[in-house]
């Protein structure tokens, strides 16, 4: 299929998507700005249950996920594992503190329970993680957009234009609607992501020329199959994976307000804990095919003489070897991987910054009208934030940005999830003036340590143990800089 129809193919679902934005932003009366924090609280559970799990994804697992394979062969699968049990956490430890509560963001529970400084930290650090996380998975994708198909259709196109355009569209649909349109945008985001799926396995697998259970053989045979990493030393032990995998599950899922936005504005606790048990049972499957289709993709690349690894082996199979049509769907559906992170993220980062640091809805010297102005000057700053960092990562160039996501999760979650333990143990809070500084000489221990791994351990690795290991620096800083009127 020729660049130009890609294209047009591609402007075509945007066009889709603004259609889809606007008519559930006005569905039920005109966009305000509770419909854009946690959509008047009348999300149906099971939009929001199929939603999530585009958001969980990300263009980053479509496309990095089966590159892992080559190195890792099914060993992500332990972190799912272990996510399954994060979010059953989520569901019955978090959630019913948030109902409780009553919050529009969750980081209003660190304020009710450790002070405004928590709560001012916990919402710092949640827009610090969120912005890195998001604009590491935008630039995976406007990186092969542009290498892929932009490039070919006129080779003097800036990658600035490109990740441009992409973040322009985000901010177009998600400028008035807010949580309200994206639960009806991811739905059909998750759709196009998970019907390109599918499709790419089964013109790989046709392309391999062999059947079903003739792949699952040769997967086997290559060794692209083992789950289960038993080396205790080694970063991808497997108890090291499955706790890691909890951790993350609760850390970026559970005390992060881009998901929990979207499980908030359910509007019943039964409803919310039910959509995250059936987003988690389903994660399961989609993560199992994605590794699957990684495994096939491995095989055709030793079959056909294909040199690239990694994040570029799915691009580079589909692109080079496969028909129009497998083209365009894996475009298509790329693009749908990517939207969901992107969008849910432009949203909650400014529900975040208006809610927990503005305070805007307690600012009775502004009116609904000055609110919603100010709302929308942080969500296009955020926007061009957006921008910025992605060109900044266009400069790095990771080949394995799901392992960096990862990495920088361990770093920027870590002290979320230390405030969140110390609030449920519900300790004491800090001196004033110490919570902040605790929060960000945690993650700084967890780099000296992880930088000097070899000489402290030996052959032992650390992996993604250590956003555990980073909240429990946090958690000891907090207990050691407790308010001395309650300390004895």
């Amino acid at each position: 299929m020729t660049a130009p129809l890609l294209l047009a193919l591609v402007l075509g679902y945007f066009a889709l998507l603004f259609g889809v934005a606007r008519w559930a932003a006005r569905r039920g009366g005109a966009a305000t700005n509770d419909s854009f924090f946690i959509g008047n609280r009348q999300s149906h559970w099971g939009l929001v249950a199929f939603g999530m799990i585009g958001t969980s994804l990300s263009g980053v697992t479509f496309v990095s996920v089966p590159g892992s394979v080559g190195s890792t062969a099914f060993g992500y699968f332990q972190i799912a594992l272990g996510q399954f049990v994060g979010y059953a956490l989520i569901a019955f430890v978090l959630l019913p503190l948030y109902y409780r509560l009553r919050v529009t963001s969750i980081y209003q529970v660190l304020g009710e329970r450790l002070g405004p400084e928590a709560h001012r930290t916990g919402a710092v650090f949640f827009l610090v993680s969120r912005l890195l996380g998001a604009t590491a998975r935008l630039y995976l994708v406007a990186r092969v957009l542009h290498d892929g198909v932009l490039l070919p259709l006129a080779p003097g196109v800036p990658f600035a234009l490109t990740a441009a355009v992409l973040v322009g569209v985000v901010l177009l649909y998600t400028l008035e609607g807010g949580v309200k349109a994206i639960v009806w945008t991811d739905t059909l985001q998750t759709t196009g992501m998970l019907v390109g799926l599918l499709a790419c396995g089964a013109w790989v697998l046709h392309a391999l020329g062999a059947s079903p259970a003739e792949a699952w053989a040769r997967l086997d045979e290559a060794g692209l199959r083992t789950v289960f990493v038993t080396d205790p030393d080694s970063r991808h032990f497997w108890a090291k994976q499955l706790l890691a995998g909890a951790a993350i599950a609760v850390a970026m899922t559970g005390l992060d307000q881009e998901m929990m936005q979207k499980n908030i504005s359910v509007p019943r606790l039964a409803d919310a804990q039910k959509n995250l048990l059936v987003m988690s049972t389903l994660m399961l499957g989609v993560v199992f095919l994605f590794l699957l289709l990684g495994g096939l993709l491995q095989l055709f690349a030793l079959q056909a003489g294909v040199a690239a690894r990694g994040d570029a082996l799915f691009p580079t199979v589909v692109l080079q070897h496969l028909p129009a049509l497998a083209q365009a769907v894996f475009v298509l559906a790329l693009v749908s991987a990517l939207l969901p992170s992107a969008d849910g993220a432009l949203t909650a980062l400014t529900a975040s910054t208006c809610l927990d640091l503005l305070r805007l809805p307690q600012r009775a010297d502004l009116n609904e009208a000055q609110r919603t102005r100010l709302r929308r000057a942080v969500h296009l700053c955020f926007a061009a934030a957006f921008l910025a960092l992605v060109m900044a990562f266009r400069a790095v160039d990771n080949p394995h940005m799901i392992g960096l996501i990862l990495k920088l999760a361990g770093y920027t979650y870590g002290p979320l999830l230390g405030l969140f333990l110390a609030s449920l143990l519900r300790w004491p809070p800090t001196r004033p003036g110490w919570t902040l500084p605790v929060a960000l000489a945690a993650p700084a221990l967890c780099f000296a340590i992880d930088a000097n791994q070899a000489a402290l351990f030996g052959s032992y690795q650390i992996g993604l143990e250590l956003l555990l290991l980073n909240a429990g620096f946090t958690l000891l800083g907090l207990r050691l800089a407790r308010t001395p009127s309650r300390s004895a």
